[in-house]
């Protein structure tokens, strides 16, 4: 909520923080009020998963005091809410202050009485969930902003089914973070009565390796093209360990590394983003894969829930394949050799977002098997598979944005199972004596020609907030009346959860004769408004491209 910045100012300047807070809130007040007006001007959000925000002091940034009043405000709901012993995996990625906040977060909550399990050093968010899930612990917490600039950092809450919170109980959780309203009011220092801290360490890992391989669907192909050429990259995030002894556990013989990258670092000094969704976080990357004639390039976010991947064309050229295009390559694998190994039955189901690629759809339909569509992030995917335990079974499911998840023994997206699957059907593909590029240009031959893409906007601080919401009444107010050339059709807004059946969210969607389709949507996690486009047909590259000028204007 807004509110009257230099009153909350003086409050912190006067109140109970320590000195070295107090100083830098003075040199901003010295040399930059814009800059100290959006760093007091409202409360950080604990939203939909937790916090994000720009590190730094304030109440609307990533700091000690933002981090030790969200986990009293969640130590409160649990004690309110949840009846017997309580219990909390934590977790925490490379970026700058992530060990000090997981630190933070461990000791409020053991001084709340609350058993903390802690990892002992940066672990993947699919660690993350997968503890959770195994410790039986009440809630989880991750470290991390994710993919975003080096600047940012985040804290996500999980559930006790490994997901991350979803209504009601993240509203809840905002409530009473909301009461806390001083530092003075969190138990920051554990006292003689407070709760355990465990370590988590290499077991773990192990558990988790050892349950997912029992998802893996072609060993032989793997044993016969152990030697597949495959570099891998962390980009300085949690990946660096679990995904090389992964592909290692799988037999791979020959997994190529960035040095450069596999150094944990919370400025990501290689990259201008550590976002494998971006070309240039893979540039090393593709440089190594060009010495060693490497088939396959594989790329991690600093929390490793993200994959980006690049292979061979034709002419052997490397070419980058965005979520979308890996999506429907390893939904297509998956279903394939499902189907193959008899495995099918018509009591599964793989799940996807509302954002994401229709060709999903198409291939989970011709193997008969059932397709959710949810609204964007994970957590719908994994709040479909909770309301489906006992009834059908979860095959895999994704999201544009380059995660995806396969099994359900994580409820997250998980880079390091994908990393493993991506690199399993490319040498089942070897098998058949294709490429994964190959592969991909066959099953666009049997369904048909996708092509997606994305504008992301950045609009920042105040003024940017602002200017997204005006841009979504006007979109809502005076939609297009035409896409690509082809008249719209239809209109779905997903703020009328009774017209949509999904839970309300500020999204917009236009579909056109042709059956192209334009999604508007604001970033929940950046200062960003994002457009995705949707095509489908032989002159999809055309198209993509005038929805591209429409749009960008």
């Amino acid at each position: 909520m807004e509110k009257d910045f230099r009153q909350v100012v003086q409050s912190w300047l006067e109140g109970n923080f320590d000195e070295a807070t107090k100083a830098q809130i003075r040199a901003l007040q010295e040399n930059d009020m814009t800059e100290l007006e959006d760093a007091f001007y409202r409360n950080l959000e604990f939203g939909t998963g937790g916090l994000r925000g720009i590190m730094g002091v304030g109440t609307n940034r990533m700091n000690k005091y933002t981090v030790g009043m969200a986990t009293q405000g969640l130590a409160n709901y649990m004690k309110a809410n949840i009846e017997g012993p309580l219990s909390v995996c934590i977790s925490f990625d490379s970026r700058n202050n992530s060990p000090e906040f997981a630190r933070i977060a461990a000791n409020v909550l053991s001084a709340n009485g609350i058993h903390v399990y802690i990892f002992d050093k940066l672990h993947p968010i699919a660690l993350m969930s997968y503890s959770v899930r195994t410790k039986k612990a009440n809630a989880g917490i991750m470290i991390t902003a994710s993919h975003n600039p080096k600047e940012y950092n985040g804290y996500k809450v999980f559930w006790s089914d490994g997901a991350q919170v979803t209504s009601p109980v993240d509203k809840d959780i905002v409530a009473e973070v909301a009461k806390i309203t001083d530092p003075s009011m969190v138990k920051f220092e554990p006292g003689d009565d407070a709760a355990p801290v465990e370590v988590m360490s290499h077991e773990m890992d192990e558990a988790y390796l050892n349950s997912v391989m029992t998802l893996m669907l072609s060993p032989e192909a793997v044993a016969a093209h152990k030697d597949l050429k495959i570099v891998y990259t962390p980009i300085h995030g949690s990946g660096v360990e679990i995904v090389p002894e992964f592909l290692a556990k799988l037999g791979f013989e020959n997994i190529y590394h960035v040095p450069e990258q596999d150094v944990v670092d919370g400025n990501f000094p290689t990259v201008m983003s550590p976002n494998p969704e971006e070309p240039s976080a893979l540039a090393m990357a593709l440089a190594v894969a060009d010495k060693e004639g490497a088939d396959l390039v594989m790329a991690t976010d600093p929390d490793a829930d993200r994959i980006g991947i690049s292979v061979r064309d034709n002419e052997g050229k490397m070419v980058l394949l965005n979520g979308n295009q890996t999506g429907s390559i390893l939904t297509y694998y998956i279903l394939r050799r499902w189907s193959e190994l008899g495995k099918l039955d018509g009591n599964q189901f793989i799940v996807k977002t509302i954002v994401t690629t229709e060709l999903m759809r198409t291939i989970a339909e011709k193997y008969g098997v059932k397709v959710y569509n949810v609204l964007t992030g994970f957590k719908w995917i994994a709040d479909i598979i909770k309301k489906n335990e006992g009834k059908s079974t979860f095959v895999c499911g994704g999201e544009e944005s380059y995660g995806f998840n396969v099994g359900d023994f994580v409820r997250d997206k998980d880079a390091p199972i994908t990393c493993a699957f991506v690199a399993e059907c490319a040498a089942w593909a070897a098998d058949q004596g294709k490429t994964l590029y190959q592969l991909l240009q066959d099953i666009y031959a049997e369904f048909g020609y996708y092509k997606e893409s994305l504008i992301s906007l950045t609009k920042k601080g105040k003024a940017g907030l602002e200017e997204i919401a005006a841009m979504m009444v006007d979109y809502r107010n005076n939609p297009p009346k035409e896409l690509a050339g082809s008249p719209v059709i239809k209109v779905i807004d997903y703020s009328k959860p009774e017209e949509t059946g999904l839970p309300a969210s500020n999204v917009l969607q236009f579909y056109n004769e042709a059956g192209d389709v334009v999604t508007i949507r604001p970033s929940g996690t950046e200062p960003k408004i994002k457009f995705y486009f949707g095509i489908k047909g032989s002159d999809a590259d055309a198209k993509n491209e005038a929805l591209r000028a429409q749009f960008s204007k």
